[in-house]
């Protein structure tokens, strides 16, 4: 899941640039368009589904970016990356786990440097056309290069009017599927100060076993 919402945040900060036509002229649209926003908060719902094992499971998300930092909510937890760290808090646990981020491999990596591995190992293909209500949805299909990759592919839905990512479904090798669906995408909204920070303090008032890696 990890590999998962990385990518999220990584196609909407990097836009993708790299792609073959006629997918690149989509994408380096929306790339445009997603880095001329001072931030971005978006809520989602996110569906994980193998039928082999007989796994289905569903939550919902927010995630809010600005620039290369974010806040992700889900499943019960928050990930904070304030530049320099990444904070996961367990509110369950009354943990908070401190780390840099990771860089041993492609599930592990984090967004700012998975733009890197993402533009040297996937190829693309333009995909179908989706009618949802009066928005039309493009979807671009991404394959990885790697043979030993867990993914089997990625489709990236493409709102094209308003050039805004509207769904990502990642199909696996072992059968199973993710989806996110955005349910709302808002843009240039005045954030608190704190939005994006780590607050050391509050959370060892609160208790909270901190834990530095």
């Amino acid at each position: 899941m990890k590999y998962f919402w990385s990518l999220i945040i990584t196609l909407t900060v990097s836009g993708l640039m790299y792609a073959q036509d006629p997918s690149k002229a989509l994408l380096d649209r929306l790339s445009q368009k997603v880095l001329s926003h001072q931030n971005i908060q978006i809520a989602f719902d996110y569906v994980l589904d193998n039928k082999d094992a007989g796994v289905q499971q569903k939550t919902t998300g927010k995630l809010t970016l600005k620039g290369k930092n974010y806040r992700f909510e889900m499943m019960g937890a928050i990930q904070i990356f304030d530049g320099k760290k990444v904070y996961t808090i367990v509110d369950e646990n009354e943990e908070v786990t401190v780390e840099p981020p990771q860089k041993s491999d492609a599930s592990e990596l984090s967004p700012q440097d998975l733009i890197q591995f993402y533009k040297q190992g996937y190829t693309y293909k333009w995909d179908i056309e989706q009618a949802v209500g009066n928005r039309k949805i493009q979807y671009i299909k991404l394959t990885p290069i790697a043979t030993k990759s867990s993914l089997q592919s990625i489709l990236l839905g493409i709102d094209s009017k308003n050039l805004e990512i509207y769904k990502v479904i990642q199909t696996g090798k072992n059968g199973t599927k993710t989806t996110l669906t955005v349910q709302s995408w808002k843009v240039n909204q005045t954030l608190p100060a704190n939005a994006l920070l780590f607050d050391k303090a509050y959370y060892t008032k609160k208790g909270y076993y901190i834990s530095e890696l």
